[in-house]
């Protein structure tokens, strides 16, 4: 079995492509799946997505993310890579549907500014400080999972939710982009690991722009 994108630590096979070409393919790729995104948000009707079943939406959402993270890790051909990378895209895109739809359009632009200002300013500390954010990788994993078990006690269990809890996610999903940026321009340069890198960022920045959205609605 292959290894994890950011375990790939040796030579590869794969032809390197240089750190140009590397970069510029993340970025077209990170825009190809926002683009993916806000073509979803524009087209597609939220009474259509509240119509599906709860237990098959939420099935076919973690399933379809599951199989994609899978197949864009794992996987050392692009192509493949990019096609997990859209299975990741797609069921995104219909949880941001539901949850831009709640909000002013104003206060969505503002939470997109927000999440571009703060995504640029961890990958530049990400490129100066590497290997703090690898140091804190796994505090980082454990955080989120705490937080996502007290997130589900809080709502399923207590029918409440606190407001500090958005704001640590924002903050574990912070290290994530450093951690995920620096990782990205250790491994080889390759397009395979540009898409891989580009996958891990998008779930990054995604999770950062829906936390900060709810903290600006709440204000």
């Amino acid at each position: 079995m292959e290894h994890s994108v950011f375990e790939r630590q040796g030579q590869l096979t794969d032809r390197t492509i240089s750190p140009g070409a590397y970069n510029l393919v993340i970025g077209l790729t990170l825009l190809w799946g926002f683009l993916i995104n806000w073509w979803m948000v524009d087209t597609i009707s939220t009474e259509w997505i509240r119509s599906i079943n709860s237990w098959v939406f939420f099935g076919g959402y973690f399933a379809c993310c599951m199989f994609g993270i899978y197949l864009f890790s794992r996987s050392p051909h692009p192509l493949v890579s990019f096609v997990g990378y859209n299975l990741v895209v797609v069921p995104f895109g219909l949880i941001i549907n539901l949850v831009v739809s709640r909000y002013d359009p104003s206060l969505v632009l503002e939470a997109i500014r927000i999440t571009a200002l703060v995504t640029v300013a961890m990958m530049v500390l990400g490129t100066l400080f590497p290997a703090f954010f690898e140091r804190i990788a796994s505090a980082l994993t454990v955080a989120l999972l705490l937080v996502i078990i007290v997130e589900l006690v809080e709502i399923f269990v207590f029918g409440i939710h606190h407001g500090i809890l958005d704001w640590i996610v924002v903050l574990i999903f912070c290290g994530y982009i450093g951690y995920d940026w620096g990782r990205a321009n250790q491994i080889p340069k390759t397009l395979d690991n540009a898409i891989d890198s580009a996958a891990a960022l998008y779930m990054d920045i995604i999770n950062l722009f829906l936390r900060i959205l709810r903290i600006l609605g709440r204000k």
